[in-house]
C-alpha cells in the first residue's frame, strides 16, 4: 500500500493523528475532498491496515496515573518456547503500554504507567514470577516532554 499512498492520503493521516474525532465534512473540508471521496480514501487506507481504529488520548495525571517507568530486560532465554511463554507473560500486564524487542545492551524495553511507587513494585512483582531473566533495570520519568506524537508524516 506505501506505493500508493500519496499526498492526499498522507493529508489525511495527519489530519487523523490529530483529532480522529473530526466529523467526516470537516475532515474532507481540511483536506480538499468531497465527502464521497474522503470516505472512499479512508476506507482504501483501512482495509490496507493502515489506519487501525481510532482511540482517545486520556490525560494520565487526571486519573491518578502519576509515574511512567522505563523497563530494560536482559534475559540469556532465546528459545521459541521462551520468548512465546515471555510475550503472552507480560501482555497480560495492563500496565506495561508500550513492550518492544530492541537492539542492544538490553533485549526488551517496557514503558510501564502506574499510579505510584507501590503500585509499580506490585507490577514488578508480578514481571518477575513466572519468567526467568537475567537483568531487569527501571528508569522513572521525571517529566513526559512530549507523549504519544504522531508519525512524522
Amino acid at each position: 500500500m506505501s506505493d500508493k499512498i500519496d499526498h492526499i492520503d498522507l493529508k489525511l493521516l495527519r489530519e487523523m493523528q490529530l483529532d480522529a474525532s473530526l466529523s467526516q465534512r470537516d475532515l474532507a473540508e481540511r483536506v480538499g475532498l468531497s465527502q464521497n471521496a474522503c470516505w472512499r480514501r479512508l476506507k482504501a487506507l483501512t482495509e490496507a491496515g493502515v489506519l487501525q481504529g481510532s482511540c482517545a488520548r486520556v490525560a494520565r495525571e487526571k486519573l491518578g496515573l502519576k509515574l511512567v517507568v522505563f523497563v530494560m530486560l536482559r534475559t540469556r532465554h532465546h528459545s521459541a518456547d521462551w520468548l512465546q511463554a515471555f510475550r503472552r507473560h507480560v501482555l497480560t500486564i495492563p500496565e506495561v503500554v508500550d513492550f518492544h524487542r530492541i537492539g542492544g545492551d538490553y533485549d526488551y524495553q517496557l514503558k510501564v504507567v502506574t499510579q505510584d511507587m507501590t503500585s509499580f513494585d506490585k507490577v514488578y512483582q508480578r514481571l518477575i514470577e513466572k519468567v526467568e531473566l537475567d537483568s531487569v533495570t527501571s528508569y522513572f520519568a521525571m517529566e513526559a516532554i512530549a507523549e504519544g506524537r504522531p508519525l512524522p508524516l
